[in-house]
């Protein structure tokens, strides 16, 4: 046992283990912060190892999951350029919910989708949207 027991506390710190989350929300997936950062940054860190979750994108203008496959591809290829490899573990990773951040149906069909994941309290969600927008308030009541 150290004389200190801080260093004890520091050495426990490190070696418990961290909840990870369970699955990796961010609104606002057809944006232009999703487009230029989010999505290059989601296949670098699967390509490195460091990213094994469900990703959900919420927005209102991709059709289906098809078309922001597309748009992610299309990012990924613009901003630092397609891994094959990494690009279809992150594809199939990438789930897609389509509607209004203001009306409740949206989180229904978000829940539904997070209906897989087993540890609720450690999804993390990521808001790729303005501050200015008015989708804003309804969103965080969601």
């Amino acid at each position: 046992m150290n004389e200190n027991p801080a260093d004890d506390a520091i050495v426990r710190k490190k070696s418990t283990p961290k909840p990870s989350s369970d699955a990796f929300v961010f609104f606002g997936a057809t944006g232009d912060l999703a487009y230029k950062q989010i999505f290059p940054a989601l296949q670098a860190m699967i390509r490195r190892g460091h990213f094994d979750m469900p990703i959900l994108g919420v927005a209102r203008s991709a059709k289906d999951l098809d078309g922001l496959r597309a748009r992610a591809h299309e990012s990924i290829e613009k901003h630092g350029g397609v891994d094959s490899r990494a690009f279809a573990a992150l594809s199939a990773k990438l789930q897609y919910v389509n509607g209004d951040y203001g009306s409740q149906e949206t989180f229904h069909q978000l829940r539904k989708a997070l209906g897989g994941a087993s540890r609720p309290l450690y999804y993390l969600f990521f808001i790729t949207l303005p501050s200015h927008q008015t989708c804003l308030p309804p969103l965080l009541r969601g």
